[in-house]
């Protein structure tokens, strides 16, 4: 069987320590369909052995799958589209629970209540009203909140032992970038109109006309792609950061659980460093997780001032 490629392609199942699940195969008929095809020669037993650990994920009626990571219809349900929506529930507990404090109008009270409020009041004086502008800004604040509370859910997901950060997935990435780039683009085109917002693209420059016809045109199409240029490396920097950290906690606990380090006799030595290595790692996954949030945030703000702003 494939072995997974840490959190870069959508998995069909989740992977638990092979204890807590085990496939108990008789027969090939028993084994999933899309697995029989990928192995034609495996054994039930082999199957059961490759499968220890793996809880595979029931997909919709009429929806195949090609093997772990692929699937031959958009519709499929993986690993990260689950973690997304517990992602989802998280914030919208957190949040109702929140709303309700606020509407009885007291002064906020307790641990919950000012964390949560303090990370709110700082997205909307520090990143948001600086970048957008304190007049457009607020109209903004439910999808940059939102944005930035389920960037960090999702990225936080990724310390959970056998989870996985979906942030860690280019779909998902791609995803977030384009709900930024649709929002600056829909808000530009009602505030300038579709012709004013494709003028707004070309910066104010003072221009002979000759010159002007000439440059401008070439300065439109130079925007227009770079448009769509900085949305993308917005959703590949998210990915990028992401997917570094976890390959880097694997790459340090790799030495002390490696073939290599069990027979040195300096297993004493390394398996420490290990468990130090990974601990320090965790914690600084930790603050990526919350930084990373941020980033995606400020920088979505930025585009979508600049959208909504004669430049």
């Amino acid at each position: 069987m494939a072995s997974p490629i840490l959190h870069i392609k959508d998995s069909y199942y989740f992977e638990v320590p092979a204890f807590m699940w085990r496939h108990n195969y008789e027969s090939r008929d028993q084994v999933p369909e899309f697995l029989r095809e990928a192995h034609p020669h495996a054994t039930p037993e082999e199957f059961n052995k490759a499968l220890d650990g793996k809880i595979l994920i029931p997909q919709l009626p009429g929806v195949s799958l090609k093997n772990l990571y692929q699937s031959d219809s958009p519709l499929a349900i993986s690993k990260f589209m689950i973690l997304e929506l517990v992602a989802a529930a998280i914030i919208a507990f957190i949040f109702i629970r929140l709303a309700g404090m606020i509407r009885t109008g007291e002064r906020p009270k307790g641990k919950f209540w000012n964390f949560f409020e303090a990370i709110l009041l700082f997205m909307r004086d520090e990143v948001a009203r600086p970048a957008i502008g304190k007049h457009d800004a607020d109209k903004f604040l439910p999808v940059l909140w939102t944005l930035f509370f389920f960037v960090l859910g999702c990225n936080l997901l990724g310390m959970v032992p056998w989870a996985g950060s979906p942030t860690a997935s280019f779909s998902v990435t791609l995803a977030l970038a384009a709900v930024t780039l649709g929002t600056g683009m829909i808000c530009g085109v009602v505030k300038f109109g579709p012709v004013g917002y494709l003028k707004n693209q070309i910066p104010h420059m003072e221009l002979p006309f000759v010159l002007a016809l000439f440059l401008k045109p070439m300065i439109w199409v130079i925007e227009v792609f770079g448009l769509f240029i900085k949305h993308g490396v917005l959703g590949v920097r998210l990915l990028a950061n992401m997917v570094a950290g976890h390959i880097v906690l694997l790459s340090i606990m790799g030495i002390a659980f490696s073939v290599e380090g069990a027979v040195s006799p300096y297993w004493g030595i390394s398996a420490p460093i290990s468990v130090f290595g990974a601990t320090a790692i965790s914690m600084l996954e930790l603050f990526v997780a919350f930084l990373q949030a941020y980033v995606f945030v400020f920088l979505s703000s930025l585009f979508i001032g600049a959208a909504i702003h004669h430049h």
